[in-house]
């Protein structure tokens, strides 16, 4: 007698429940292995103490004049959004860890929703960089940086940055199930973001840029939410600029980001059923 096909459970609820069970798996490994925490920390921390203390009293930031306190306001938009998009290679290298170790496998014999393991292993990544961005958060408080317009629009600020890291967070997942080794993934999840997180406004202003240059960093979602964070947590220096990504950023964030979510879910949910099959 031949194997019993498995049939996957159907529905938003068993879905939901299937995801949180392989989120609580992800996240107890996080627990036993605190190195992932620890190191995912140190890079951000790094960023914000070198930009701010080495480079901060030589950018100019237009209506202000150079010096670490300026630049500080400036720069920390910016670190929290690289901070949350960087996450993306973590997720990739899980991801392609998990597929290298035969966990699709050991998945494929049990009756739970093929999205769980995705949906479980991003919201699993969207905890763990909610972690890195609150002690990020406390460490820039200590070196001067300061929020001008009340405990609630700083609040709307962290859900825009947390929305766009899950956005991206689809991407890493793609990333990981598209490549044959963890080692691979890591390099694939962090060698396109640094063009994104550079053309933009995250650390220095746009119209610095060439004149071509400045409709992709201004239409660039890392951009938007960079913006729309300044304008919420009260550290906007100068003018906001004359375009439309600009002046509506909230909405240019929200939008950017539900559609990297909706595009890159389907795409992963699609490549992993293949991958499963």
């Amino acid at each position: 007698m031949g194997p019993v096909p498995v049939t996957p459970r159907r529905g938003v609820p068993a879905m939901l429940h299937d995801s949180w069970v392989v989120a609580k798996r992800n996240l107890r490994r996080m627990t036993r292995i605190p190195e992932i925490v620890v190191f995912g920390l140190m890079q951000p921390v790094m960023f914000v103490l070198l930009f701010s203390y080495v480079m901060g009293g030589a950018i100019a930031i237009p209506g202000a004049t150079p010096s670490h306190e300026v630049y500080i306001e400036y720069l920390m938009a910016g670190i929290f959004a690289q901070t949350v998009t960087f996450a993306v290679a973590g997720a990739s290298a899980g991801i392609a860890e998990d597929m290298t170790k035969g966990l699709v496998d050991r998945f494929r014999s049990l009756p739970m929703s093929r999205a769980a393991v995705l949906t479980g292993r991003t919201l699993a990544d969207l905890v763990q960089t909610a972690i890195t961005v609150v002690v990020l958060a406390l460490v820039a408080l200590l070196v001067g940086w300061r929020i001008h317009d009340g405990f609630l629009k700083a609040l709307a600020a962290f859900g825009l940055l947390l929305l766009l890291g899950y956005a991206f967070s689809w991407i890493g997942a793609l990333i990981g199930l598209s490549v044959r080794s963890p080692e691979a993934a890591t390099s694939a999840g962090l060698i396109w973001l640094f063009p994104l997180t550079f053309i933009s406004n995250a650390f220095v202003p746009v119209s610095s840029m060439p004149g071509w240059l400045q409709p992709i960093a201004y239409w660039n979602p890392f951009s938007a939410t960079v913006q729309a964070c300044r304008s919420l947590f009260g550290n906007q220096l100068g003018p906001t600029p004359d375009v439309w990504p600009m002046q509506h950023a909230v909405l240019v964030s929200i939008g950017w980001s539900l559609i990297i979510t909706v595009l890159f879910s389907w795409l992963s949910v699609r490549k992993y059923r293949r991958a499963a099959g």
